[in-house]
């Protein structure tokens, strides 16, 4: 197909009778995915015979010469801003970083400037080829503001598209692979297992999530407990693998399950008190920590583009490890 703003003229062959008129369109150019075509479709910018087709599951008919105009990608609303990023890996299809706490993904409302996306703007340049129409990074995964670690950026549609399908798959057979380390109070019994509770908004409290007693979304969180902190034990660093990906997901069923993470002020905060049986150096550091203590620690996919199998694996931050280390010395006993 020719390039963004050009139109182009494909004629459908007898194999291809009886397609979708958007999933035809996707066969044709592997840079585009099916969603986009379909937003082109009842945009108006699809036609046959000089009458448009404004309905995505028409049928092709050998034969018919479809008309077909991409238009070239606007510039983004948010503005590039020179934020610095830790670069893991980068192609021309998409961008791997390892976020720091503090940074926010996405535009929003209290964070219209200062974010990732802003970031990534400026750091991609031209080399965004445009998702959905707009030149924009593609935010496939999102990790929350205070959470640190891996995250895969889709730099075009056709990258932006192939991930999605792997993050919506939501079962541990796929090549994706999300695993995070979680510093939490006390230490779960069983040792490892599964956590299959449904989330849902917390009817109380529109910003956070809850278990859904009724309906919600099905989440499930893989765990294995790493090591055990102090007396009782006091803490312990869980491995966390998520087989769907919720809001919240970690943070909640930790909680649910008795063991909220550290430093977590919305699941966690009837916790606090425990920092009073710390060692007065830990107790001090542990006020400093402002955030929960999450890292996503390992990322695996398989590229989009190209089909190999990339793994990425990131230690935790300096004030995360130092507060681990922190609890590492506390006796046992």
């Amino acid at each position: 197909m020719s390039e963004a703003g050009e139109k182009q003229v494909l004629v459908v062959e007898e194999a291809e009778t009886g397609r979708r008129l958007d999933a035809f369109l996707a066969s044709r150019d592997p840079h585009y995915s099916r969603t986009r075509f379909k937003a082109l479709i009842k945009a108006g910018e699809v036609s046959l015979g000089g009458r448009t087709l404004d309905e995505p599951n028409y049928r092709v008919n050998a034969g018919d010469e479809i008309s077909v105009l991409v238009p070239a990608p606007v510039e983004a609303t948010p503005q590039p801003e020179a934020i610095a990023l830790e670069i893991v890996f980068e192609d021309e299809h998409l961008v791997v970083i390892d976020k720091p706490a503090g940074l926010v993904v996405h535009p929003a409302a209290g964070n219209w400037t200062g974010t990732l996306v802003n970031a990534l703007l400026y750091h991609c340049g031209d080399s965004l080829s445009g998702i959905g129409g707009v030149k924009r990074p593609g935010i496939v995964h999102r990790l929350d503001k205070e959470t640190s670690g891996l995250m895969v950026v889709a730099k075009t549609d056709a990258a932006h598209s192939g991930l999605a399908a792997q993050f919506a798959d939501h079962s541990l057979e796929g090549p994706l692979i999300r695993a995070y380390l979680a510093l939490v109070w006390g230490t779960p019994s069983p040792a490892s297992g599964v956590i299959d509770a449904p989330l849902d908004r917390d009817p109380k409290n529109r910003q956070k999530r809850a278990i859904a007693r009724v309906g919600g979304k099905r989440a499930l969180t893989h765990y294995r407990t790493e090591a055990r902190y102090g007396p009782g034990p006091v803490a312990s660093l869980v491995r966390c693998q998520l087989e769907t990906g919720r809001t919240h997901q970690i943070r909640v069923h930790l909680a649910h399950i008795g063991h909220p993470l550290i430093g977590d002020l919305v699941y966690g905060a009837g916790f606090l008190t425990k920092a009073e049986i710390l060692p007065p150096a830990l107790a001090s550091r542990l006020r400093k920590f402002r955030r929960q203590a999450l890292h996503a620690a390992v990322l695996g996919f398989e590229h989009p583009v190209k089909g190999d199998k990339l793994r990425f694996e990131s230690p935790p931050p300096d004030n995360m490890a130092a507060l681990i280390a922190g609890f590492e010395a506390i006796p046992a006993r």
